[in-house]
């Protein structure tokens, strides 16, 4: 039983190549916008503001839109923005647990240093 794809009405071959591809793309951007951020000192709230923009642009102009091809890039901007901008946040909150996770292991092993008794064993 094979599957057809739908095809939207009015929908060109450009737009309909965009449409399945178009998580793929959006990762991609947002992996190498994300790399960028992360190994560059400028900070990312250039990457916030992009996502803010791009948001605001999808929400207000993406359901007007007449043009298939500027819809499904309107989503692509949109998602790579948010994507990119859950990176950095997503590195901190990483980096803060195994910050956490090494200081309560370190008071663990003194603990355990300071409990042990000279003439035991």
């Amino acid at each position: 039983m094979s599957v057809e794809p739908v095809v939207e009405h009015r929908e060109s071959a450009p737009a309909r190549w965009l449409r399945e591809r178009r998580l793929r793309i959006a990762l991609l951007i947002a992996l190498i916008e994300s790399l960028l951020v992360l190994f560059n000192d400028h900070g990312w709230w250039f990457v916030v503001a992009a996502a803010a923009i791009a948001v605001g642009l999808y929400w207000l102009a993406h359901r007007k839109m007449q043009n298939a091809l500027a819809r499904e890039a309107t989503w692509i901007l949109a998602v790579s923005q948010l994507v990119a901008v859950l990176v950095p946040v997503l590195w901190v909150l990483v980096r803060t647990l195994a910050i956490i996770a090494l200081v309560l292991l370190a008071l663990f092993f003194l603990a355990i240093l300071l409990l042990d008794r000279p003439g035991r064993g």
